[in-house]
Formats: structure tokens, sequence, C-alpha cells
């Protein structure tokens, strides 16, 4: 099974070696040019394209959300799980003690991916879905401080232990990648423990902010802190809490710098009473502080959907997402004018191929030409008798005026 595959094979409907995806990518390009008839959501009606980043059979891949994404101009790299399928009544079909990182890689802005073992470029550390039993080196302090995050070359990612109070360790790379120096742990900063994802913000050589999930008083998920360090990831201090103790969790941020002073963070949010959204808040005085706004999305269906924020060229924001639905999933995005306040119509990227609400957990660039990619975990059980697997996604498309 080749783990590369050219996106044009999707969109021309010609045959590749996964043959039972043949007439479900033809059938989500016929949707994808349909009309909504609910008027909180459109269907997109410009040029979208749908490619497999990774597919194997009898295997689980899922949760780009969780280790980054990364582009320089066509370059881009994904981190991502890989698994064995193994069935289960939860909600993800996947043995955790087979779970390993992976990264994809793409030279042509996310047509074509080749695709590699974490371990084997230095993420030897043992971390939630990086199951390495017998082989793997313990984190330690960081002693140097990087020299230089304003490095186009720099990527820090954050991996957790758990999804409640963690610890958390993290690795930094200054070859774009290509490998990864550490595990080093990341200090608690007087929380009740951090569980975190990657989500940065580069400030300056030395200085770098972290959004993290933190732990709530009761020690389970959780509520976003905002981090800074200013000697290069030696020390790190709690800058800010982002938002009250939420009553169920507030977790998983991505943010983005509006302007020299004011931040926007974007969270999947859940309440006691089950329901998931995504909430925001913006920050104009560098962190300190933080307003919440109206919620971007105030439904996110099953379980619900981190958030994918991306500041465009054109100064607006795209925010990918997705609804999760036990009767079909859907894959969606927003835009907004007017720094993160409003946020036009839901546009539907994708749906009616038969995924379970187990899909998601979105990443998101914006490539030379304009366009954004955006990768995400997807299947096609519900078509049956489609193959059960996860494989992780991905789908181009043209940002809307």
């Amino acid at each position: 099974m080749k783990s590369t595959i050219n996106i044009t094979q999707i969109k021309n409907g010609n045959k590749y070696p996964i043959l039972y995806f043949s007439l479900c990518l033809i059938s989500i390009l016929l949707v994808s040019c349909a009309e909504s008839k609910d008027d909180k959501k459109e269907t997109s009606s410009g040029e979208i394209e749908h490619g497999i980043v990774f597919y194997e059979e009898g295997k689980f891949a899922g949760w780009p959300a969780n280790n980054g994404m990364w582009n320089w101009d066509d370059e881009v790299l994904m981190g991502f799980v890989v698994s064995d399928h193994k069935d289960s009544d939860g909600a993800h079909t996947y043995d955790s003690k087979a779970a390993r990182h992976k990264y994809a890689r793409s030279m042509d802005g996310g047509k074509t991916w080749k695709i590699t073992d974490a371990y084997d470029i230095g993420q030897k550390g043992w971390a939630y879905d990086h199951y390495i039993d017998g082989e793997e080196v313990a984190p330690e302090e960081l002693k140097e401080g990087v020299k230089d995050f304003t490095d186009p070359d720099f990527l820090i990612t954050f991996q957790r232990h758990n999804n409640n109070d963690g610890p958390t360790h993290f690795y930094y790379s200054q070859n774009r990648g290509n490998d990864w120096k550490g595990p080093y742990w990341f200090p608690n900063l007087g929380t009740d423990g951090v569980a975190s994802r990657t989500d940065y913000l580069v400030n300056g050589k030395q200085d770098l902010f972290a959004f993290l999930t933190v732990a709530k008083s009761n020690k389970k998920e959780g509520r976003v802190v905002l981090s800074r360090t200013r000697d290069g990831g030696v020390s790190w201090e709690l800058v800010s809490w982002v938002g009250p103790e939420p009553g169920k969790f507030e977790i998983m941020p991505s943010s983005v710098r509006l302007g020299s002073s004011e931040l926007l963070t974007v969270i999947r949010a859940r309440s006691v009473d089950g329901k998931s959204s995504l909430s925001s808040y913006i920050s104009t005085d560098n962190g300190d502080s933080w307003e919440k706004l109206e919620n971007p999305v105030e439904d996110t269906g099953e379980g619900g959907s981190p958030p994918a924020l991306v500041k465009m060229n054109d100064g607006r924001l795209a925010l990918g997402y997705i609804y999760r639905s036990t009767e079909g999933s859907r894959v969606n995005v927003k835009f907004s004018k007017d720094k993160g306040r409003t946020w036009g119509k839901e546009i539907v990227l994708r749906e009616g191929d038969g995924a379970t609400r187990d899909v998601g957990y979105p990443q998101m660039i914006q490539r030379p030409d304009g366009k954004l990619l955006m990768t995400y975990y997807w299947n096609n059980a519900l078509q049956k008798p489609d193959a059960p697997y996860r494989y992780i996604a991905s789908t181009i498309f043209d940002p809307e005026d």
C-alpha cells in the first residue's frame, strides 16, 4: 500500500490502490456542489479537492490537531497518530497500546505526502498515544535555551501523558522537523497539572507564548492558560488564565496574533449538560487579560471538535472545525472580517460520505496561492460495505469572499 496518493486521482475520479474509496470520493465532490436548505449554513460554491494523507488497511489514523502543523511555502508538515484498528464499543476503534506518533510531509502544498515515524526522528519519550515499551527516553530539564525562535525552521511541539493532569513534555526542532531535540519536561506552573497539545506564538528570539490545557481544581480536564518563556524555553511563567474555570471543560485552543498587543484564541468547549461548542476570547493587552466573545460555533455535534484557526493573508480569519454525528459527520469552515467578533455562515466543505462521529481534530494552513489546506481524520464506515478504517484526509479549497 503506497502512502503517497496524488489528489488529482480523487478530483478526476481515476482508479488508485484504495479501490473502495472511488465511489464515495466522487460522491463527496457531487455533494460539494449541492445547495443547502439550512439558512444557518451553506455549501461551498468554490472548487474543493479532497485527498488522502495516510490510509492503510487494518490501521487507525487520527488526531492531527494534537501535535502541530506548519508550512514553508508549499512544504507542509503535520503530526498525527497511527495504531492498529480494534473494534470497540467506545468512541475510538483503536488499540491504545499500539499507538505511535507519525509525521506527514508534503512538498507540493498538500497534494502528495511522505510519512515518517516520530520515534525515528528523535521523539523517543513515552506519551499519550505514543506508546513506547522498554525503549523510551525519559524527559529531562532543558538546560540551554533555544537561541532563535524566530528562525523559520524552528518548531516546538507539546505532548501530554494523559488528558487530565499530565504531565507534559516538549520537543523542538531547528530543521523543519526533520529531527527533534528532547524530550524536556514542561513545568506545572502552579496549576493542578499540564496536559497540553501544541499551540504557540513566537514573540522574539527567545520569547514565546504557549497556550496550554491544564487540569481544573478537581484535576480533571480542563481549562486554558497562557504561558511564556523569555529565555529560550529554560523557564516558563503563567501569564494569565483564559476565562473562568468551566463546569465541564474548555480545552485545545487554537490561537493567532491579531496585532502588536491583540491575541485571539478559539477553544473546544463542553458544558455540564454535554453540549459541545467552540468558545473564543480576545486580549488587547498582549495576553494579560481576556474578554469572552460570542461563541463562533454553538454546536459541534456529538463529542465536539477542536478548532483550527488561521489568520489569512488578507487579514480575515478562517475557522475550520468538524460537526460530529453518528448519522454522518461534516467538515466546515467559517470566516470573520472583524477579528473574530462576528462570524459568517457555516460553510460545508464535506458531508454525505458515511463518516461516523469518530472523525475530526483538524489542522489548517494557508498556501502561497491563497488556498486553505485542512487536514483531519475521517472514515466512510456508515456506507456499507465500506471498510471501517480511520484515515487522515485533506481538503484544499478557496477562501470565499
